[in-house]
């Protein structure tokens, strides 16, 4: 009988590394006088050969075994000493290196004895070998390298005579990165060792003629007497116990030593010059302290740019661990963290510090992968929106896939020139990659803006491939369309169960459950305030608490236990849903995995609609909710306090249009993909109620289903806290003069985000008195006077903008930075005491914030700020320090105010 096997294997494809014996050959390239011979097929001499020559744009000379089916039958030995002997006659070399590959570890060579005939019969007299058994399955590159560098250290640090050398063993570096490693040892006054050294050999000067042996590279006489050096500094933290040479050096022979990483970024660079300032005894130099500072200045001059990348790094452990980490330190998110290598090591040295920054950023993913390809990297690089790849040229794949810009850094460059010269290492080279990190994120705005606005506003229907409004349009260009719309029946099927859509759901007991996992909110409506925390309070927008998108999936479980005629989970806040798109995503995913057949369905007040419009269809959400209140931009700015768009506050008839442009854009799109789309629309008397009509023909225009015209409900501390309502007779003629155009809703309960049951038996109650009372960490807001976003360096009356940071439980969360118009002091001796409509203007923006951090502030403004319950500080410091050192004054009672009062109020 016919059986199939099972015992399955990964598939890896394109993967993200290169052999191991290309990492010896390059450690043999750093030794003066040595030639290495591949023991192998000819095929592998020539792949290494054609990737370093076109990397280093050198010729390169590596001998090959030439292993043929006879030999790999019967044995190799023949081929391997005539390949010596060649080697031998024509180069002359003082050392040979022998890289095995796959073929002939796997037929199991016995090198050392071959290599001991070939010194017996006199093959190669006077010619020291050193063997490194390399097979492409042992690793890759990077083993080999350090494979290659500890066999050289093994078989010829021989000389055990204590001297005042230090030795420094180096990672994969391009030669360039070597002549900066040995300008920094030079500027220490050192007598060192560095191996292996590639400075030379691998970036030749010109010469017109070509000597076949490497002519510079680590003295054999160096080397012997590296047994007996009084330290050794290993650059690189990712070999071990059996590829480090530091580690042979001081179980052999004693000599205590130190490992640094690779000197990429400040803290990188910072490690190798301490270490050189104990080995030496001397202080750093001072153009490395001016230096330093340099990229200080630069990171502050950049961090606007590098902060908006969204980073996949790719390569050998050693380069990817200190560019993660220079990302990291410039703000950019590394999503994605991949080496070819398997290393362990690199999640454990990175995981905590990418996760603190994601949540900063708000990030529900982050991943470090080791012994992975290029599919993957493409595949999570698409999927979750990465803006930027740095990694070497074979990424460039990746690239040409998704349209993803990629910083070329690292070994491979075959598509560009001067790979050699390439110096990433140090503060000058950190500085450089931070430059080409913001360059990027300038020329994907300068380059995309056009076409994405050009696809979000015009490219119709009709288009046979449009790039959908996303906030990534090359990442989802790649998407399959078919895969974007939603299908009519599957919709139809689960409109019929959704008790606000049909009213045949609410006579079959259909059941909805609203969960609170949003509560952020991104524009500012008259008739509402963000204090939703209210347990006894029915209207939308109230909660008795916001969940995480964990505690939402569990109680989601508890309830459909409980509930079983759950049908539909919905998200309507409390705050807005794409305001909190990556809470709301992780709660829809997480559902999805326990229940595929729930219906989803969210609200939104529709302004980042088109940028998230294809994740919503990606996340099965059938049912959309859009809050249009009003389709003139001029009875918008009534409505509407303030739009923050984008990192920016608009207010007025500027914010409506914004607002209404974005949420027609949205409804059309999603409209043409299939999705049920609802318009919640609240009638205010004297503002909107002639206007309704026009809202509801546009609506039915774009191919929406229902509009569901509600009365105001009043709420306290809202600008339309006394407004006159509509009576219900009004509201009623309202909606049957509007049933003339389409379907009206007539039976809405306005129900909280914590809603749960039918909609004429809600038993949300029975859930939150069953749920233990946790209290919640305050939330404290903050508004800091920063010319640079760095340090608080701004006179509060000189400030034209703020930077609005929220402290809660230890975190400094970065919110935006909001503009408040002209500065009301201009430099006269009493701008401290000034009134006027200025200042005002200035403490009204800030008015949501329980403190206001400045360098200075007169006795005026603080008392002003003060009568709101602001609490003015004044420090010169990091605005993360200041933040922090704020919020504890107010936590700890320390300063003498009201703005405690105020905490909850801003969550």
């Amino acid at each position: 009988m016919k059986t199939t096997n099972r015992n399955y294997t990964n598939l890896t494809v394109n993967p993200c590394k290169m052999c191991m014996p290309l990492g010896a050959v390059t450690a043999f390239y750093g030794v003066k006088g040595c030639m290495s011979i591949i023991h192998g097929s000819q095929g592998c001499s020539t792949y290494i050969r054609r990737h370093m020559a076109t990397h280093y744009n050198e010729p390169i000379d590596i001998a090959s075994s030439a292993l043929t089916e006879q030999g790999t039958v019967y044995g190799g030995e023949a081929n391997l000493l005539k390949g010596i002997g060649n080697l031998t006659k024509l180069y002359q070399p003082q050392v040979i290196g022998i890289c095995t590959t796959c073929l002939a570890e796997t037929i199991g060579e016995d090198v050392p004895r071959i290599i001991e005939k070939a010194k017996q019969e006199g093959i190669a007299p006077g010619i020291t070998f050193v063997n490194v058994p390399s097979p492409g399955y042992g690793g890759s590159q990077f083993e080999g390298f350090l494979a290659a560098t500890r066999a050289i250290v093994a078989t010829l640090a021989t000389d055990s005579t204590p001297n005042r050398s230090v030795n420094v063993i180096a990672s994969y570096m391009t030669p360039a990165e070597m002549r900066t490693i040995k300008d920094i040892l030079d500027a220490f006054e050192l007598d060192y060792t560095l191996l292996p050294d590639i400075s030379e050999n691998l970036d030749r000067v010109y010469d017109p003629v070509y000597n076949r042996l490497p002519q510079d590279g680590t003295d054999l006489a160096d080397i012997r007497r590296m047994a007996g050096a009084r330290f050794t500094l290993e650059i690189g933290v990712f070999s071990n116990e059996r590829n480090s040479a530091a580690e042979y050096l001081h179980e052999t022979f004693g000599i205590p030593y130190k490992k640094v990483p690779l000197p990429i970024g400040l803290r990188g660079t910072d490690a190798l010059l301490e270490a050189l300032s104990e080995i030496s005894g001397k202080p750093i130099p001072e153009k490395y302290r001016r230096a330093r500072g340099r990229y200080l200045d630069a990171m502050v001059d950049a961090h606007k740019y590098t902060g908006e990348a969204r980073v996949v790094v790719f390569g050998e452990p050693d380069q990817v661990f200190g560019l993660t980490r220079l990302c990291l330190e410039v703000g950019a998110l590394p999503l994605l963290v991949a080496t070819g290598s398997r290393n362990t090591k690199l999640k454990e040295g990175l995981e905590d510090e990418i996760e603190r920054l994601a949540k900063v950023k708000m990030a529900a993913f982050h991943e470090i992968l080791d012994d992975t390809d290029f599919d993957k990297i493409a595949d999570l690089a698409v999927k979750h929106h990465v803006n930027l790849m740095i990694g070497n040229s074979d990424g460039r794949r990746v690239q040409e896939k998704t349209g993803i810009e990629l910083l070329r850094i690292g070994f491979p460059m075959h598509d560009r020139v001067g790979g050699q010269r390439q110096v990433s290492i140090g503060y000058e080279g950190s500085l450089q990659v931070m430059d080409g990190i913001a360059n990027a994120m300038l020329n994907a705005t300068a380059t995309t803006f056009r076409k994405a606005m050009y696809d979000m506003y015009y490219n119709g229907p009709d288009k046979k491939q449009p790039t959908t409004p996303t906030a990534a349009p090359a990442a989802a260009a790649t998407e399959p369309q078919a895969t974007l719309s939603l299908s009519k029946e599957d919709v139809a099927a689960k409109t019929k169960k959704h008790p606000c859509y049909d009213c045949s759901a609410c006579s079959s007991g259909s059941a909805r459950m609203h969960l609170p996992v949003a509560p952020a909110c991104n524009i500012q409506c008259n008739y509402c305030t963000r204090d939703f925390d209210c347990p006894n309070e029915s209207r939308p927008g109230v909660t008795s608490g916001v969940l995480s998108p964990e505690e939402a999936v569990a109680k989601y479980l508890k309830v459909k236990e409980k509930v079983p005629n759950l049908s539909v989970v919905g998200i309507a806040g409390p705050g807005d849903v794409l305001a909190n798109f990556e809470q709301v995503k992780a709660t829809l995913e997480g559902i999805r995995k326990v229940d595929p057949d729930v219906t989803f369905c969210v609200s939104t007040n529709g302004l980042m609609l088109p940028f998230y419009a294809n994740d919503l269809l990606k996340l099965g959400v059938s049912h959309l909710t859009v809050t249009l209140n009003a389709v003139d931009e001029n009875i918008g700015a009534k409505i509407y306090k303030h739009v923050n768009y984008l990192g920016k506050r608009y207010t007025g008839v500027e914010g409506a249009r914004i607002l209404r442009d974005n949420q027609l854009t949205g409804i059309r799109y999603l409209v043409g993909k299939g999705m049920v789309i609802k318009i919640n629309i609240v009638m205010l008397k004297g503002i909107n109620d002639a206007h309704i009509e026009t809202v509801v023909q546009t609506v039915r225009d774009l191919g929406c289903e229902i509009t569901n015209i509600m009365q105001l409900i009043p709420v306290k501390g809202s600008a339309f806290e006394d407004m006159e309502l509509v009576s219900n007779k009004e509201l009623m003629e309202k909606r049957k003069a509007c049933s003339v155009i389409m379907k009206q809703m007539y039976h809405c309960k306005q129900c909280r985000a914590d809603a749960i049951g039918t909609l004429d038996n809600d038993v949300s109650i029975q859930f939150r008195e069953e749920e233990e009372k946790k209290e919640e960490p305050k939330r404290l807001r903050f508004a800091v006077a920063s010319k640079s976003g760095m340090i608080v360096d701004t006179h509060f009356g000189h400030a034209n903008e703020f930077h609005i940071y929220d402290y809660q439980n230890g975190d400094v969360i970065y919110v935006e930075r909001r503009a408040v118009g002209e500065n009301y002091c201009k430099g006269g001796s009493d701008c401290g005491e000034q009134q006027g409509p200025g200042i005002d203007a200035i403490i009204e923006a800030v008015g949501d914030c329980q403190g206001v951090i400045s360098m200075r502030i007169g006795a005026e403004p603080s008392n002003k700020l003060r009568e709101r319950g602001i609490e003015p500080f004044m420090m010169y410091d990091r605005v993360e320090s200041g933040v922090r050192e704020a919020a504890r004054k107010i936590l700890s009672g320390e300063v003498a105010c009201n703005a405690a009062e105020k905490v909850e109020v801003s969550k």
